[in-house]
């Protein structure tokens, strides 16, 4: 089972008597149902409904902690103690640095994985995998071996493959990947993503990306008879990870005409756990 150590994530814990109300109030993450052992991807949004930081959060002990780019740590930290005022909260970056995960690709993951100690990731989970997150460092395998796992089966990150502050929880698969809940009441940004959800308003989507040739990289435009469709993301070899209009790309592959990124031919695939299909056409797509 590999261990890989990500040492560029950062964590913050969260902890007091009244944590769970006050994160269940912020972020998109429905906190009150989240799994002894489960760890669910999160976003903080912004008011119109983009994401401003984006995290995997677990339960840990009687707090919460929250895995985030280690570039964002700081900022996110600050943001959430500007919503604090007098809650009963204590906010603190946690005294360990990197997060570690480890995985099974078995269909009910190995007796490793069952025994591990950490959080399972419900994104993978999402793809039948079994993949545990742990804080500090508890394995030394490579980087390379996380990445091409995340980018064959449709989960994205921040920074490599969108931008904060420029996509929608919906953009990247949030609704699907046990991150959006549209049940547990007001936080910050619900009023957008709502209507994006009962009305159906979504278009742009995660997709694997893959070619005959080693993709160009990240950031090359797709496009389909000389019109964007998406931006490539990450990278690996011939396969990465894409966010595209999905009717634009459905369309186009229903009348044949090529998709390609920068000159290199691609096909693109929606993630299977998403249980999304391309639309045919704009009317389909707007149906």
């Amino acid at each position: 089972m590999p261990a890989v150590f990500l040492k560029d994530r950062s964590l913050l814990f969260v902890s007091g008597a009244e944590a769970q109300s006050f994160l269940q109030n912020l972020i998109t993450t429905d906190i009150a149902a989240l799994g002894a052992d489960e760890a669910r991807p999160g976003a903080l949004l912004t008011p119109q409904g983009k994401i401003l930081f984006d995290f995997v959060i677990w339960r840990d002990g009687e707090g919460y902690m929250i895995e985030t780019d280690a570039g964002q740590r700081d900022g996110l930290l600050k943001r959430l103690t500007m919503y604090k005022l007098r809650a009963a909260v204590t906010l603190a970056p946690s005294t360990e640095e990197g997060v570690t995960v480890s995985w099974s690709e078995d269909a009910d993951g190995s007796q490793g994985a069952r025994d591990s100690q950490g959080a399972r990731d419900s994104r993978f989970a999402k793809a039948g995998i079994t993949l545990i997150r742990r804080s500090g460092k508890h394995g030394d395998g490579k980087e390379a071996l996380y990445d091409a796992l995340r980018i064959r089966h449709g989960i994205v990150t921040s920074g490599s493959d969108f931008a904060l502050q420029d996509a929608f929880p919906h953009d990247v698969l949030m609704d699907f990947n046990g991150g959006l809940s549209f049940r547990k009441g007001c936080y910050v940004g619900q009023e957008v993503v709502s209507r994006m959800q009962h009305r159906g308003t979504a278009r742009r989507r995660v997709v694997t990306v893959s070619a005959a040739t080693d993709l160009p990289g990240t950031g090359t435009e797709i496009t389909a008879a000389g019109k964007p469709v998406g931006t490539l993301g990450s990278v690996d070899g011939g396969n990465g990870l894409a966010i595209v209009r999905v009717d634009r790309a459905g369309a186009a592959m229903a009348a044949g005409t090529p998709l390609l990124a920068g000159n290199t031919p691609v096909y693109l695939v929606l993630p299977a756990w998403s249980g999304l299909v391309f639309p045919a056409s704009a009317d389909e797509a707007s149906a």
